[in-house]
């Protein structure tokens, strides 16, 4: 009887011997790994003069994303499809002078995030006491992604969320709470979107809407009664959804133009831009459309758009585009645009695309532009979703950071082999989802780490992504950058598929000089979307464009930021405001933030 009474002893010895072990073991790994990300960003630091270090928790942002649930006909790919809705945007919705930060989830049952930054390093989550809550269910859709714009110009930024479902739109309370004005808007009743912008197309001081479908309208993915769903071509898919473009009415209410304005294709829109790409001072369109060639709108005058992408160079190749944003790498004083697509080694090499406006551009009816990532060197990101260029060491150079991977699933497996049996089949096999052979747990182009490219300032790149940041292999979606708090120098935010997000801290040491622009119009829209700033110092220029929305389910910052390097004086800028006035700024002091009021 004594040795049956030993047993459970024994056993209670074995189990308190395993745990003292493995929490040692466990203990020992996180301090090996925090000693290695510790070693890694001295080593960056002295390299590179900064490092872009996770901070989460440290500032309070907790939020995870979660993918929809589809119809159980389509389980058995359903990470393919609902492969989307992580997206990020900064705005500073209580006009307090310092950024917050808005994400979006997906599943049915759980909520968006809106974080006020409390200026002291951290932000709360406001979004229950803000009238935010409750947005992602299968009546009305769940969310895409969201983007901010004074559409009424009282000030304050409103929102915009675009979902697969009915697009919601929320006007901003002063900074208190938000109202949900979709029923009164005119804003169509379903879009499956992955995509939205502000831009006042007309420029008549009204901020308009741009929404891209990806799926057809015509269908409702949480309840389909068709499983032909899927894209009829990897090539030249046109059974995409539609577009819209809704007019700014200036009472609250948008109204439909897109058929008016010519914008009638039905291509997978992933993503937009917003910029005057030939000079006569309205706003054209780039758009990114996945299975097929990419789409270059030249704004006719606020009239009417012309799709003009073969003729200037950027539509020829049909390729999967997933981005848009716009940079000016070389410094010539030019809008460049990049847009992202995907390359897996010896599968599939589509590469990412720098198209930067030629000379040749002034002398013809429609811009040209030349493709320069492979020269620069950012062209393999791998399956690349967004992107955002900015100056992250403040040498005067702007940087780049890519978002990569598709579907980290089983380590060691690939469902590249069973998505070549539907790519190489006809239009019948392709659309129908019945078709696609089941996922199982599968990866495609997983365990991706995202691209973190530094500008060597004579046209090319140099990939650093795997020392100035900790080894994460996220399925990386939007990109956004800001001034978070508030030192001058840009951070970097990441919305993860199916995961949380990264708050990248910018440790930058290096003392170089830096200005900013926070831009409010008063003739034009009161965002300024559209506005040009053009800097110039030390024989140097740099132009950026101010967007409500560029990149892939994204939104920077509203201010404009611009690196020095070591000099200290700027000689001049120039702002170029959407209704055509001009700003110029001789010697404004550097270091610091600039509010600039468009002039009446």
């Amino acid at each position: 009887m004594q040795e049956v009474k030993k047993i459970p002893w024994l056993v209670t010895v074995v189990i308190f011997t395993f745990l003292l072990v493995f929490t040692a073991f466990s203990s020992r790994k996180n301090l090996l790994h925090g000693e290695k990300n510790m070693v890694q960003k001295q080593e960056a630091i002295q390299r590179f003069g900064f490092y872009l270090e996770p901070v989460n928790k440290q500032a309070g942002i907790d939020f995870r994303h979660l993918p929809p649930e589809l119809d159980p006909k389509l389980k058995h790919i359903e990470p393919q499809i609902a492969s989307m809705g992580a997206s990020v945007s900064v705005v500073d919705f209580d006009q307090d002078g310092w950024d917050d930060l808005f994400f979006t989830s997906s599943r049915q049952g759980t909520q968006d995030a809106l974080y006020r930054n409390l200026h002291n390093g951290k932000f709360e989550n406001v979004t229950n006491q803000v009238g935010l809550e409750n947005l992602n269910d299968s009546a009305t859709g769940v969310s895409m992604g969201a983007v901010w714009g004074d559409y009424d110009n009282d000030g304050y930024p409103d929102l915009l969320i675009y979902k697969w479902g009915r697009p919601e739109l929320f006007h901003n309370d002063h900074g208190k709470r938000f109202v949900n004005v979709t029923d009164s808007s005119g804003l169509p009743q379903w879009v499956n979107a992955n995509c939205a912008i502000w831009f006042d197309f007309n420029n008549d001081g009204l901020l308009d809407l741009f929404i891209g479908g990806y799926y057809s309208e015509k269908l409702n993915l949480f309840h389909t009664s068709t499983t032909k769903v899927m894209p009829e071509s990897f090539r030249y898919a046109n059974n995409g959804g539609r577009k819209y473009l809704l007019e700014n009415m200036g009472n609250g209410k948008f109204k439909d133009v897109t058929e008016q304005y010519g914008l009638n294709s039905t291509r997978w829109v992933l993503g937009a831009g917003a910029a005057d790409l030939n000079g006569d001072g309205y706003p054209d369109l780039f758009i990114a459309d996945d299975y097929n060639v990419n789409e270059l709108y030249i704004n006719d005058h606020g009239k009417k758009f012309i799709e003009v992408g073969r003729q200037s160079g950027i539509g020829n190749i049909p390729k999967s585009g997933m981005c848009v944003t716009f940079g000016d790498i070389q410094n010539t004083g030019k809008i460049g645009i990049y847009n992202t697509t995907i390359t897996e080694k010896g599968v599939l090499v589509q590469s990412n695309n720098y198209w930067q406006p030629t000379d040749e551009s002034s002398a013809n009816r429609y811009p040209q532009f030349v493709n320069l990532a492979q020269l620069a060197g950012i062209d393999d990101a791998g399956w690349s979703y967004g992107a955002q260029f900015g100056d992250l060491n403040n040498d005067g150079y702007q940087d780049l950071y890519v978002a990569n991977g598709f579907i980290s699933a089983q380590k060691g497996t690939s469902y590249w082999y069973d998505y070549a049996k539907v790519t190489s089949g006809n239009k019948a096999i392709i659309e129908d989802a019945r078709n696609w052979p089941a996922m199982n747990g599968k990866s495609q182009s997983g365990y991706e780490h995202d691209k973190v490219w530094l500008n060597n300032g004579d046209g090319t790149f140099k990939d650093i992504s795997y020392q100035i940041m900790p080894d994460m292999t996220y399925d990386g979606r939007a990109v956004a950058m800001a001034d978070l708090w508030n030192r001058g120098v840009l951070d970097v935010i990441v919305a993860n598929q199916n995961n949380i997000p990264l708050i990248l801290k910018n440790d930058l040491q290096l003392h170089h000089h830096w200005i900013e622009f926070d831009l409010r119009g008063t003739i034009s829209n009161a965002d300024a979307a559209g506005a040009e700033v053009l800097v110039e110092w030390s024989g140097k220029k740099q132009i950026q464009v101010l967007t409500d929305g560029c990149g892939f389910s994204s939104q920077n910052s509203h201010r404009l930021h611009f690196g020095l390097g070591d000099s200290t004086q700027v000689d001049r800028v120039i702002i170029k405001w959407p209704s055509g006035k001009i700003t110029t700024l001789v010697h404004p002091q550097i270091d610091m933030l600039h509010v600039v009021r468009e002039p009446k």
